[in-house]
């Protein structure tokens, strides 16, 4: 008889407590233990391990990456199986996988039977392609526009001219490890990085002679390996729905910045025909030695009818001039796809893979649109800037294809700032094909079976908002028009940056209106006014930062994606609700959906749509225990209409007035520290 071993028994992942993990973590970031962090990764751990959905609203300073990443390794761990992270902006992806998980990873290591491992998957398009820049496919611009000067992007490429910019692309190719955009140190603008890169239908996949050196298929390997897989939504939605397999078998997937994820997934699906894409694809056949003089007559055609059809959304059939063209578009392009087959030479497999994916686009979109969907919206647009137009189709919704395609799957966790406006959880969790009915108290677990099963939790914030800062609603100046920004409301919007003496994050529902008031307080204060659209968002950003005194005006990207800690933003400026437009095809199309049914649209949408952005907007302020300021709401509806109340309680309780004395004089004293 053998004796019983008295070596003891390694621990398991499952057998280490969560608490300990989270101590360990905690510790490493040099923060301090804050209860709605606790409760939001008990929950998450309690969902990841049941099988249930969870949304979670977590308010700033909660540290929810924290909360839900530590339950995700340990997940990890226990299960064999990676758990995905999805986020909805580059910044959050760079801070989890830069900052927060190597910490973690460090920190979590010493408790964990062996060390946690974590890899960034993005898009084919976001790594160079060796074999493009070896000459293997065909660049996608006109001959002499690398030397352009309409070819700078000043908000990308620092004025640099393409040429210019495709040249240092080159050179960077020699030197780099991960061939990432994003580790590029000087931004190029999308036209420059499109000479060396290629998207997921272009690829020649397997018959590549550079496959074994490819950044992309390196990223993806590696992304099979690892423990957390972090991507963004349109890339994880996209695989989801047409099963290519890009991410990693998992049965756990997080959604941060989940307030974003159905305009994120809607924005993945939609389809857009424009007469510059059909006569790229010609150029690109000719270079193939296809004439393609046939596709070419039906693009001028659907340009031509195109530029006639009304702009905003098709109700019922397309103009017949319209429908016939985009008939005539599809027979050719499928004639163009099957003679391009064959074209070219044997060093012409990257360019012939190129152009039978965007025929094969073409095809696609023109099916689509002879026989649109149920729930599929059909719009034309003319851009008065560009004098270009195009025809898209979107879908109503992406709830059934959400639910069916991730949530049956696999367990998900949604986590966002601002994920229950007004308090209900139930529109977050409608957008995404989970049900009201089927909502559970947070801390029961109904069987496996259940998929559609979810709960809500709202941790809070740790910060005391009607202490830290002040809503001010500017509710003697005139309703906002259609006409731009008021003089009045310029006048006063230079009067509050005046007192604040900078330190202004000014938030605009348009480009147009951001440049106008930098122009109108650029004449009339010494002080630095940055401008979005003027340099690199990241250099923008850092100026605001560095210096106490800058502003910084821009538009939606702003109010999401700016997180400036300090005395450098003392005042946030909204100048208008920002409503979605009325005439948005997608918004008058669910707004009567809801209608029919005997809701409310305009509450249900556009209410909806205004209160998430003003929510993100005015969250921007209070980053931090010390931070203080003010949130200045140029819009006086946001007191006097009917739906002020509701935008008001979907925003962080600050200490509320609408005397601009008092407001201006808060900000003295806060310039004056």
């Amino acid at each position: 008889m053998t004796a019983p071993s008295t070596h003891p028994v390694a621990p398991t992942a499952g057998d280490i407590p969560l608490s300990t993990l989270m101590d360990a973590a905690v510790t490493a970031i040099g923060g301090a233990s804050r209860e709605g962090q606790q409760t939001m990764a008990e929950a998450v751990d309690l969902a990841m391990s049941g099988g249930r959905h969870l949304l979670v609203q977590a308010g700033t300073g909660t540290g929810k990456s924290l909360a839900y990443l530590v339950p995700a390794m340990r997940h990890a761990l226990v299960s064999g199986r990676p758990v995905v992270v999805s986020t909805a902006t580059i910044a959050l992806q760079t801070q989890i996988v830069r900052k927060d998980l190597p910490r973690l990873v460090e920190a979590l290591a010493p408790h964990l039977p062996r060390t946690p491992t974590f890899a960034l998957l993005k898009g084919r398009a976001n790594y160079l392609c060796k074999h493009k820049i070896a000459g293997g496919y065909p660049v996608d611009i006109e001959p002499g526009a690398l030397f352009a000067e309409a070819s700078a992007d000043p908000a990308r490429g620092g004025g640099e001219r393409l040429g210019q910019q495709v040249r240092r692309l080159r050179e960077w190719a020699e030197e780099t490890d991960s061939g990432d955009r994003d580790s590029l140190e000087d931004a190029v603008s999308d036209r420059a990085w499109r000479q060396v890169s290629v998207t997921g239908t272009q690829c020649i996949g397997s018959s590549c002679p550079m496959v074994e050196d490819c950044f992309a298929e390196r990223s993806r390997e590696l992304a099979r390996e690892v423990d957390v897989v972090v991507t963004n939504h349109a890339l994880l939605a996209i695989d989801a729905f047409d099963n290519h397999g890009i991410i990693p078998d998992h049965d756990v997937v997080v959604f941060d910045e989940a307030h974003d994820l159905s305009t994120r997934v809607t924005s993945a699906v939609t389809d857009v025909l424009t007469p510059g894409m059909l006569r790229g694809t010609v150029r690109d056949l000719r270079g193939l030695g296809v004439a393609g003089t046939a596709l070419e007559d039906a693009s001028e055609e659907l340009r031509e009818s195109l530029e006639l059809a009304p702009d905003g959304r098709v109700i019922g059939e397309l103009p017949e001039r319209l429908d016939d063209a985009v008939t005539q578009l599809r027979v050719e392009a499928r004639t163009a796809h099957s003679e391009a087959k064959d074209a070219g030479d044997d060093t012409s497999a990257g360019a012939r893979k190129t152009v039978r994916a965007n025929l094969q686009e073409i095809i696609d979109v023109c099916e689509r649109l002879a026989s649109p969907g149920e729930d599929d919206v059909v719009s034309i647009s003319h851009s008065p800037a560009t004098g270009r137009s195009s025809i898209q189709v979107a879908p109503l919704s992406v709830a059934a294809a959400m639910r069916g395609a991730i949530l049956e799957e696999r367990t998900a966790v949604l986590t966002s700032a601002t994920l229950a406006l007004g308090g209900r959880f139930e529109p977050a969790a409608g957008e995404v094909g989970l049900a009201r009915r089927d909502r559970v108290a947070e801390d029961e677990l109904p069987p496996r079976a259940e998929t559609s099963a979810w709960a809500g939790l709202d941790v809070g914030s740790p910060f005391e908002y009607r202490r830290q800062g002040i809503l001010y609603t500017a509710r003697h100046l005139p309703q906002p028009g259609r006409d731009g920004p008021s003089p009045a409301m310029l006048d006063h919007l230079t009067e509050l940056v005046e007192a604040s003496r900078g330190g202004a994050l000014c938030l605009f529902s348009s480009r147009r209106g951001a440049e106008l008031a930098a122009e109108h307080v650029r004449a009339r204060l010494d002080l630095t006014i940055a401008v979005q659209g003027e340099d690199s968002m990241a250099n923008l950003v850092r100026t605001f930062r560095e210096d106490e005194d800058a502003s910084l005006f821009g538009t939606l990207t702003l109010w999401q994606g700016v997180d400036v800690s300090g005395r450098s933003l003392r005042l946030v400026t909204i100048d208008r609700i920002p409503f979605p437009r009325p005439d948005d095809p997608l918004t008058a199309a669910r707004q009567e959906r809801i209608g029919r049914h005997g809701g409310n649209g305009f509450m249900t949408i556009s209410a909806q749509h205004a209160a998430l952005l003003l929510a993100q907007g005015a969250g921007r302020l209070i980053r931090s225990d010390e931070d203080r300021g003010m949130v200045a709401v140029l819009d006086p509806r946001l007191a006097t209409a009917r739906y002020g109340s509701f935008l008001r309680e979907s925003m962080p309780p600050l200490w509320p007035t609408a005397d601009p004395e008092i407001a201006l004089a808060a900000l003295r004293r806060l310039a004056d520290g």
